[in-house]
């Protein structure tokens, strides 16, 4: 399953293996590189890269796929006292590097090390400056203390990785994500693998099939592409 990939630009594809072919835990292809039209050719398809510092990059496209619908999103009764409490100011785009470096640094169970690799940040980096990548961010007097990133193409947002230095913070950011996806028509955020945190928001597995097919007519919309400060604005102190 390993295959020569070349470095393309934003404007250039590649065609992976079908993921009915993928192994039983979803591993499309081994191997590669994440440049601009590699990552975006990957995302369009149903795949994601995934894999620890000292393996091979791993192209991935589970089944089930976990997903997050607007209509499921629930907010637990203590968020919504944080959102009405307004701690935290939340932005878009306008510290992304930040944002992913924290994401790496976070502990994750059962893990030693992090999957977000200095060439994945390197990659992801390069995917925001050209409008692709975007961070949500939770600021509290002028410091960052929470925020998640992602992908979007068309009205499909693929949601990467999140982190917190501070209680709830991390939580506002994808509250008001939803809810600015939402109102802006995204379908679904693509949560790729199961997660006990997403599953308390109302995320659920769906049969890979499916995911393809409301991906393919998600991918139908415009790109919302550049960055997403002055589309969002200053995402107001705690959306309810």
């Amino acid at each position: 399953m390993r295959f020569s990939f070349p470095y393309l630009d934003e404007n250039e594809d590649y065609e992976f293996p079908p993921v009915e072919q993928a192994s039983p835990e979803g591993i499309v292809a081994m191997g590669g590189n994440l440049s601009p039209g590699m990552l975006l050719s990957a995302y369009r398809q149903g795949i994601f890269p995934w894999y620890s510092e000292d393996d091979p990059l791993l192209w991935w496209s589970p089944d089930p796929r976990f997903i997050l619908f607007p209509a499921d999103f629930h907010i637990p009764e203590s968020l919504r006292k944080t959102l009405k409490r307004k701690i935290y100011t939340v932005r878009f785009d306008t510290a992304f590097s930040d944002v992913i470096r924290q994401c790496s640094q976070v502990p994750r169970p059962d893990q030693d090390g992090t999957w977000i690799t200095e060439e994945m940040i390197d990659g992801y980096v390069r995917l925001h400056e050209l409008g692709y990548a975007h961070s949500v961010e939770a600021w509290q007097d002028g410091t960052l203390v929470g925020g998640l990133y992602g992908v979007s193409l068309g009205k499909a947002f693929f949601g990467e990785s999140m982190f917190s230095l501070s209680p709830d913070s991390s939580k506002v950011c994808l509250v008001t994500l939803v809810q600015c996806l939402e109102s802006y028509g995204f379908p679904f955020i693509d949560s790729q693998v199961e997660t006990p945190h997403m599953k308390r928001f109302g995320a659920k597995n769906i049969p890979r099939e499916h995911y393809l097919k409301i991906l393919k007519e998600a991918l139908c919309g415009t790109t919302i592409k550049g960055k997403w400060t002055d589309l969002f604005g200053e995402a107001r102190k705690g959306r309810k």
